[in-house]
């Protein structure tokens, strides 16, 4: 099986919503996919939630998103609601999700 993390950098809610559209399109392909949200795409968690975004639900519900990063939240202030928001908040490269970590797991890395 093909494994695929994809890194989400962008804060901008239309680029993230192609994340979210091929990470779905992956996953009904047989790929595994984990999403990780890292730069200014942390702040993006309340908005999604908020906005009831039908994407961003079926994303959480397949439990997709594997991390958001814990060192960005906190520079862009958005931690508190991020740690709440009941998805996984982390950062085991000074505050940071590490790309080694997904690449010793068998992952292939995609930025956006």
């Amino acid at each position: 099986m093909k494994k695929y993390a994809i890194f989400a950098f962008n804060g901008n809610p239309t680029c993230f919503v192609h994340v979210l559209l091929n990470a779905l399109d992956m996953v009904e392909k047989g790929m595994e996919v984990k999403i990780v949200l890292e730069g200014e795409a942390v702040t993006l968690v309340q908005p999604m939630i908020e906005s009831k975004n039908p994407l961003f639900k079926k994303v959480v519900d397949l439990q997709l998103i594997d991390c958001v990063c814990k060192g960005c939240s906190a520079k862009l202030n958005v931690l508190e609601y991020n740690e709440k928001s009941g998805l996984p908040v982390g950062g085991e490269m000074s505050g940071h999700p590490s790309f080694s970590s997904y690449i010793n797991e068998g992952y292939n890395i995609i930025t956006l």
